[in-house]
């Protein structure tokens, strides 16, 4: 964790954002937080995020997602350097799915 990152605000955007309970939830408060160029690139990111854990080669994730090579190469450095949020996640929507099955 990054203790730049760590004050009342942000414990209060993350408190409001595990108080969420559905997808349809999700929805209604990301719009509402962000505009819709902010929210289409976190969703970007994230995707660029699972194609490279997928070990998808640069060329095909801008020709699929649309994003530079610069935003990629800043999502390949927190996946290599970073916290490991986005396997974290990643780990628990494929048990989800699993679950699904």
């Amino acid at each position: 964790m990054n203790d730049k990152l760590v004050n009342n605000n942000v414990d209060f955007l993350f408190k409001a954002i595990l108080a969420l309970e559905s997808r349809e939830e999700c929805y209604d408060f990301f719009e509402d937080l962000c505009t819709v160029q902010e929210l289409k690139t976190l969703a970007q990111r994230i995707v660029v995020a699972k194609m490279l854990s997928d070990k998808r080669v640069y060329t095909d994730i801008v020709n699929e997602t649309g994003a530079s090579t610069a935003t990629i190469s800043r999502v390949n450095r927190s996946l290599q350097y970073g916290c490991d949020g986005y396997d974290k996640i990643f780990e628990r929507i494929e048990e989800d799915e699993d679950e699904q099955l």
